[in-house]
């Protein structure tokens, strides 16, 4: 996400916004020594900054693990990574999984000047615990300060696949400051305070701006500012990337596969990580209402997309197949099920298999060409945030190739914020997003994450990611179980993999469009550092946390 859904995608600048990047921004090289140590980024940012800093708040704009940290980071990228110590140094569970231990770095300190210990961590874990909209991770244990730094968490059942995700992606938030939030799931932190290498320098509605924390245990980073920008259209942050005033971002520029020719100084790399899919509220048990709340419209919508044509006039070829198990068809590979109807989603429209589940399911095609049953046409608003273009072609293609299959889709553009309310509340019928990766190399995280049933809720409530709404006792039992079960035996885990993507594949509540090649382009010119192919040490897409933090560290300015 989705900043972001964890996943927040390139809009750009507006002429007035360009200026404020030429005149209070500028990293073009050959100037100041803070605007060379300064790096620009552009996460997809539409519309207005909030001045959100609390780290488990779905509206999010930034500090996970920048300011916030976890104990360990976990590369998702590579399933053979060994976790980097943040704020801890080492963890061990014990032979049944029921005891996690913890050893904590023992000379850190709040960016107010608060020693940092284990009272930290206990108090953040009991808050997640007792707050569901916080605890996405599905957090159910106990945790013991030892001293101040040893912590013990237990829990009542075996929790081997809790560990990355307890210790990967619950960010630990001073017990002196947030004891008194009544309300930590929803306060807005508005004067963040952390451990993490940088601190909040500045903040306005069209620009977040960080600072490097001088006293940062690991040693103040080189980039001594982040600069985000809040822009408006992907033509606009295409021209900032030419001018040299953005550094970093993730999404589509034209002729995305010549960034280094036509970009001088820039360099791009595209990594298949998240999916893309037409999320659907698909629960009338939890309140959806709409045409996509019957399956057999959800696979008429699967086998009428034509993800060829897509990837072509969307995505300029950057994307790939996908599962329709939604684990990644390359890193996941031991784990796709040999159950599923289809091992990737068909790149070719099936039309007359979208016509045979449409009219099997009672829908009779009218004079116009559109389905309907029982009076009522077969009509569907897609949701997309404006400025997000090569999704709004995505949706635009979408809505003509449906269009053959007896199926209307009208795309409605919404402003970021309200598209993220409407995704996180349920009140949509379809909309364009992404599906993430979890803290590690596992495809148990993803499933836990958006098919889990503790991770929804009813319409008009927040749901944290499960934005499809789906709750399947087959599902949660599959994941219960998963959890239990120490990850390096994979013979006892595939059965219950099986379990959760046979049944995704059969209700898909998210309906898979393509792996996204998630692409981003860097001036290589200004920085040095940056992950490649060969390093993959992060993830490299700017709007990933706590990813993007582990490259903002490791980045130094050229020539020094």
């Amino acid at each position: 996400m989705s900043l972001k859904s964890q996943r927040v995608r390139v809009a750009a600048a507006g002429l007035a916004v360009l200026g404020l990047v030429a005149t209070g921004c500028g990293p073009s090289s050959g100037t100041s020594s803070a605007d060379a140590e300064t790096l620009v980024a552009f996460t997809g940012q539409a519309g207005d900054y909030q001045g959100n800093f609390n780290p488990y708040s779905p509206t999010v704009n930034e500090g996970r693990g920048t300011i916030f940290e976890p104990l360990f980071f976990f590369n998702a990228m590579k399933r053979d990574a060994e976790p980097r110590p943040r704020l801890g140094k080492e963890f061990s569970w014990n032979a049944d999984g029921t005891e996690l231990s913890v050893t904590l770095r023992d000379d850190v300190k709040w960016t107010d000047g608060q020693k940092f210990s284990a009272k930290d961590v206990v108090f953040t874990l009991d808050m997640v615990r007792k707050n569901s909209t916080m605890n996405s991770t599905g957090y159910k244990g106990t945790a013991t300060a030892v001293d101040d730094t040893h912590v013990v968490i237990k829990f009542d059942e075996p929790a081997f696949m809790d560990g990355p995700q307890i210790l990967g992606r619950l960010w630990i938030v001073p017990e002196h400051l947030w004891k008194d939030i009544a309300t930590p799931a929803t306060d807005l932190i508005k004067s963040p305070v952390g451990t993490g290498p940088f601190q909040l320098d500045e903040f306005k509605a069209q620009a977040i701006t960080l600072k490097s924390n001088p006293g940062y245990y690991g040693g103040e980073p080189a980039v001594k500012k982040i600069r985000y920008l809040s822009l408006s259209g992907n033509q606009g942050g295409a021209d900032a990337l030419k001018a040299g005033k953005v550094d970093w971002q993730t999404g589509p520029v034209p002729d995305i596969k010549n960034v280094e020719k036509n970009y001088p100084g820039y360099k791009a790399i595209t990594i298949p990580q998240n999916q893309t899919a037409l999320f659907t509220c698909s629960s009338a048990e939890l309140g959806c209402t709409g045409p996509q709340t019957d399956p057999a419209v959800r696979r008429a919508i699967y086998y009428g997309l034509n993800r060829g044509q897509l990837n072509a006039l969307a995505f300029q070829d950057t994307s790939s197949e996908i599962s329709p198990g939604f684990a990644l068809l390359e890193r996941d590979k031991p784990y796709i099920s040999g159950k599923l109807r289809e091992k990737v989603a068909p790149m070719s429209a099936d039309v007359a298999k979208a016509t045979q589940l449409l009219e099997g399911a009672g829908y009779a095609k009218g004079a116009d060409g559109i389905y309907a049953k029982d009076g009522k046409p077969l009509a569907l608003t897609v949701k997309v945030v404006t400025g997000w273009t090569d999704y709004i072609t995505a949706v635009n293609t979408i809505g003509r190739q449906l269009q053959r299959v007896g199926i209307k889709v009208t795309p409605q553009q919404l402003s970021w914020n309200e598209w993220s309310d409407q995704r996180n509340q349920g009140n949509f019928e379809l909309l364009i997003d992404a599906v993430y990766q979890g803290p590690a190399a596992d495809p148990y995280y993803t499933f836990s994450y958006f098919f889990g049933g503790g991770n929804t809720a009813r319409v008009g409530e927040t749901a944290n990611p499960n934005f499809g709404r789906m709750k399947d006792a087959r599902v949660d039992a599959a994941l219960a179980a998963l959890k239990r079960i120490n990850p390096e035996d994979a013979a006892a885990r595939q059965p219950h993999f099986d379990v959760i993507q046979t049944r995704v594949e059969e209700v898909m509540p998210y309906i898979p469009v393509l792996t996204g090649g998630t692409t981003s382009e860097y001036n290589a010119k200004k920085f040095t550092g940056w992950p490649t192919k060969d390093d993959l040490y992060a993830f490299p897409a700017v709007w990933s946390a706590p990813d993007n933090s582990e490259i903002f560290m490791k980045l130094k300015p050229a020539g020094k």
